[in-house]
C-alpha cells in the first residue's frame, strides 16, 4: 500500500512562513497531478493549490500571491510554501495525489495554526 507522508505544519505568527512537504511514492511520479487541500473547523474541505503533470498550477483566490506549490521529481515530493500567513489560513492541510495508473491518494493531514 502507498502512504503519503506529510510534514511541516505547526504554529506560526501572522505574517510568518511555513513550508509543507509531502513524500508521495506513487509511480510513475512524473505522471502525478498533485495538490494541497485544507479544512478549517466547521467548514468544508477546499482546494488550496494544485500542480499538474505538465507543471500548470492553480491556486485558490484567497492564497494567490502568498502560497507557492512546487515539486521535486527526484525525491518524489510536493511542497507548499506559505508566506504572509493569516489567522484565516488556520486549518488541517491535506496532500493529494492523482495518478492515472494508480488512482487517488490522500495524506493524513498536518495542522497549521496561525496566531494573531
Amino acid at each position: 500500500q502507498v502512504e503519503l507522508v506529510e510534514s511541516g505544519g505547526g504554529l506560526v505568527q501572522a505574517g510568518g512562513s511555513l513550508r509543507l512537504s509531502c513524500a508521495a511514492p506513487v509511480s510513475p511520479f512524473s505522471f502525478n497531478d498533485m495538490g494541497w487541500y485544507r479544512q478549517a473547523p466547521g467548514k468544508q474541505r477546499e482546494l488550496v493549490a494544485r500542480i499538474t503533470r505538465g507543471g500548470t498550477t492553480n491556486y485558490a483566490d484567497s492564497v494567490k500571491g502568498r502560497f507557492t506549490i512546487s515539486k521535486d521529481n527526484a525525491n518524489h515530493t510536493v511542497y507548499l510554501h506559505m508566506s504572509s500567513l493569516k489567522p484565516e489560513d488556520t486549518a488541517v492541510y491535506y496532500c493529494n495525489v492523482q495518478n492515472p495508473y494508480r488512482g487517488t491518494y490522500w495524506g493524513q493531514g498536518t495542522q497549521v495554526t496561525v496566531s494573531s
